[in-house]
């Protein structure tokens, strides 16, 4: 009676071809956390600037001081405050410059072409700028 059952050949093909796949799909799925981490940096600082925006409208067009204005107001203007809870998905938020005339906002990858590829800045007025990391 003969034992039927897979060769060694046969085993080594499923394997070549399990690490063909993926090797197509890894670089996909690192190149899409990337994108993610961006998007989501853009949007954390968008979310910084409506919130300065709506606390300059509501001082006669004072900008807050500092970001903890926007989360102890009350109503806050910020459910919680980016720059001390960084990094944040692969970004590291600042704002440099917040006077009662300006900010300054500003995301950076933590580390460069791996969990982003460029720099965020947004100013006054909601100017978002990108820049490579």
């Amino acid at each position: 009676m003969r034992r039927r059952g897979f060769t060694l050949v046969e085993i080594m093909i499923v394997v070549a071809i399990i690490a063909l796949l993926a090797a197509i799909a890894i670089p996909n799925l690192l190149r899409a956390r990337v994108n993610a981490n961006e998007t989501n940096a853009q949007a954390t600082l968008r979310t910084i600037s409506t919130a300065c925006e709506s606390w300059a409208a509501a001082n006669n067009g004072n900008y807050p001081a500092a970001i903890t204005d926007l989360t102890g107001a009350t109503p806050p203007y910020l459910n919680e405050n980016y720059i001390a809870t960084s990094p944040r998905q692969g970004y590291n938020f600042a704002c440099g410059t917040m006077s009662t005339a300006a900010y300054t906002c500003t995301a950076t990858p933590v580390t460069a072409g791996t969990t982003g590829t460029r720099t965020f800045t947004i100013t006054t007025g909601g100017v978002l700028t990108a820049a490579a990391a």
